[in-house]
């Protein structure tokens, strides 16, 4: 057996890894566990019911938080003109057409979020195989490519959320910091659950959110009660 360390040995005392908690006790003991000496980012799991090598069943949007998510967010955006000019307005950090086509199939991606226009998608298409495995690939059905280029750019810079059901069904994302206030993270919890909630396939058959759980950056994972994550 692997020997524990001091440190997970702390973090772990006191989580009963069979006992599903109440999202509000859920969070207390997390934001209590994280000792790190940076601001941990606490993130949400979901198991869902669901099996993605189907495409009827496949899971896949975006959420706003109400509350942030506590990180900075780069923002590249493909467009030209008028609207290369509203995007460095809305703040976005890179904006530019071949030339930025250029830079990122070059390998240089300096940035977290990718947004485009639809006259756009042609050039941005060619980079699939280096945007794709990132999860960077702008796409209509989560906002990212659109010609609202400004309102996609705050969204992105204000706490909007992607997500996407992997391979074993589970579903996460950063929903906030440690030194977030209990309220906020609650609020930001629930609105990912929501969101992830409506998100339900067509295919989907029997118990669709099976367990949630968090947990903080260098913390143990928290199960929680699906019931106490669901917006009243």
């Amino acid at each position: 057996m692997a020997k524990v360390s001091k440190r997970v040995a702390k973090v772990r005392e006191g989580v009963d890894r069979n006992k599903l908690y109440d999202l509000t006790s859920a969070i207390a003991m997390v934001k209590e566990r994280a000792i790190a000496k940076f601001d941990e980012t606490i993130e949400v799991a979901m198991n869902l019911g669901v099996d993605p090598r189907h495409a009827d069943q496949m899971v896949r949007g975006v959420v706003n938080l109400p509350n942030g998510t506590g990180r900075t967010v780069r923002v590249a955006v493909f467009a030209r003109g008028p609207k290369a000019d509203e995007a460095k307005a809305a703040g976005a950090d890179i904006v530019g057409a071949e030339d930025l086509f250029e830079i990122v199939n070059g390998g240089k991606i300096d940035f977290d979020r990718c947004i485009a226009t639809p006259d756009m998608m042609p050039l941005v298409g060619r980079l699939g195989k280096v945007l794709g495995p990132r999860g960077m690939m702008p796409n209509p059905k989560v906002g990212t490519v659109t010609t609202d280029v400004a309102a996609a750019v705050k969204a992105s810079k204000g706490g909007a959320v992607e997500f996407r059901v992997e391979k074993a069904g589970i579903v996460h994302a950063g929903v906030g910091k440690a030194s977030f206030d209990a309220k906020a993270l609650e609020e930001n919890i629930k609105a990912f659950a929501d969101a992830v909630t409506k998100a339900k396939p067509t295919g989907a058959k029997g118990d669709y959110v099976k367990r949630v759980a968090i947990s903080s950056t260098m913390g143990a994972g928290v199960k929680i009660d699906p019931a106490t994550v669901r917006v009243a």
